[in-house]
Protein backbone atom coordinates (compact mmCIF):
# COMPACT_ATOMS: atom_id res chain seq x y z
CA UNK A 1 0.00 0.00 0.00
CA UNK A 2 2.57 2.21 0.76
CA UNK A 3 3.57 1.80 -3.09
CA UNK A 4 0.19 3.11 -3.90
CA UNK A 5 -0.05 5.78 -1.63
CA UNK A 6 3.60 7.21 -3.21
CA UNK A 7 2.53 7.02 -6.50
CA UNK A 8 -1.04 8.24 -6.21
CA UNK A 9 -0.03 11.11 -3.70
CA UNK A 10 3.64 12.10 -4.79
CA UNK A 11 4.05 10.45 -8.09
CA UNK A 12 1.53 12.54 -10.53
CA UNK A 13 0.49 15.65 -11.38
CA UNK A 14 -2.80 15.90 -9.11
CA UNK A 15 -0.97 14.38 -5.84
CA UNK A 16 -1.02 17.94 -4.05
CA UNK A 17 -4.98 18.55 -4.48
CA UNK A 18 -5.42 14.32 -3.47
CA UNK A 19 -3.19 15.09 -0.63
CA UNK A 20 -5.68 18.09 0.55
CA UNK A 21 -8.88 15.90 -0.43
CA UNK A 22 -7.78 12.97 2.19
CA UNK A 23 -6.19 14.98 4.33
CA UNK A 24 -9.81 17.34 4.50
CA UNK A 25 -11.96 13.79 4.80
CA UNK A 26 -10.25 12.71 7.72
CA UNK A 27 -11.44 15.56 9.62
CA UNK A 28 -14.94 14.54 8.22
CA UNK A 29 -16.57 12.86 5.64
CA UNK A 30 -18.03 15.02 2.26
CA UNK A 31 -19.29 14.46 -0.45
CA UNK A 32 -18.00 15.56 -4.15
CA UNK A 33 -20.04 19.13 -3.99
CA UNK A 34 -18.92 19.92 -0.21
CA UNK A 35 -14.83 19.01 -1.31
CA UNK A 36 -15.14 21.58 -4.22
CA UNK A 37 -16.45 24.41 -2.06
CA UNK A 38 -14.51 23.73 0.87
CA UNK A 39 -11.35 22.81 -1.41
CA UNK A 40 -11.97 25.82 -3.83
CA UNK A 41 -11.32 23.28 -6.45
CA UNK A 42 -13.78 22.36 -9.46
CA UNK A 43 -16.28 19.91 -9.31
CA UNK A 44 -15.38 17.86 -11.58
CA UNK A 45 -11.45 17.77 -10.85
CA UNK A 46 -13.04 16.59 -7.42
CA UNK A 47 -14.52 13.91 -8.74
CA UNK A 48 -11.85 12.58 -11.07
CA UNK A 49 -9.22 13.01 -7.72
CA UNK A 50 -11.86 10.95 -5.71
CA UNK A 51 -12.40 8.17 -8.46
CA UNK A 52 -8.86 7.84 -8.31
CA UNK A 53 -8.38 7.55 -4.57
CA UNK A 54 -11.53 5.09 -4.48
CA UNK A 55 -10.03 2.90 -7.03
CA UNK A 56 -6.63 2.74 -5.28
CA UNK A 57 -8.79 1.94 -1.98
CA UNK A 58 -7.03 5.31 -0.56
CA UNK A 59 -11.01 5.87 0.13
CA UNK A 60 -13.90 4.46 0.87
CA UNK A 61 -17.73 5.93 -0.04
CA UNK A 62 -20.94 5.22 1.35
CA UNK A 63 -24.16 6.18 -1.13
CA UNK A 64 -25.26 7.03 -4.26
CA UNK A 65 -22.62 8.28 -6.99
CA UNK A 66 -23.84 11.51 -6.93
CA UNK A 67 -24.60 11.78 -3.14
CA UNK A 68 -21.84 9.77 -1.88
CA UNK A 69 -19.98 10.38 1.08
CA UNK A 70 -16.21 9.84 1.24
CA UNK A 71 -13.77 8.95 3.76
CA UNK A 72 -10.34 7.71 4.53
CA UNK A 73 -10.70 3.62 4.37
CA UNK A 74 -9.39 1.69 6.74
CA UNK A 75 -5.97 0.86 5.01
CA UNK A 76 -5.04 4.63 4.43
CA UNK A 77 -5.63 5.29 8.35
CA UNK A 78 -3.17 2.38 9.09
CA UNK A 79 -0.91 3.65 6.60
CA UNK A 80 -1.48 7.35 7.76
CA UNK A 81 2.04 8.29 8.63
CA UNK A 82 2.86 7.79 4.99
CA UNK A 83 -0.05 9.79 3.61
CA UNK A 84 1.61 12.55 6.28
CA UNK A 85 5.33 12.10 5.28
CA UNK A 86 4.05 12.63 1.66
CA UNK A 87 2.16 15.62 2.23
CA UNK A 88 5.22 17.04 4.30
CA UNK A 89 6.80 17.01 0.69
CA UNK A 90 4.07 18.92 -1.07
Amino acid sequence: MEAVLWYVLAGTRGGPNRIRIVRALDERPRNANQLAEDLDLNYETVRHHLDVLTENDVLDSSGDDYGAVYLPSDVAEAHWDVIEEIGEIH
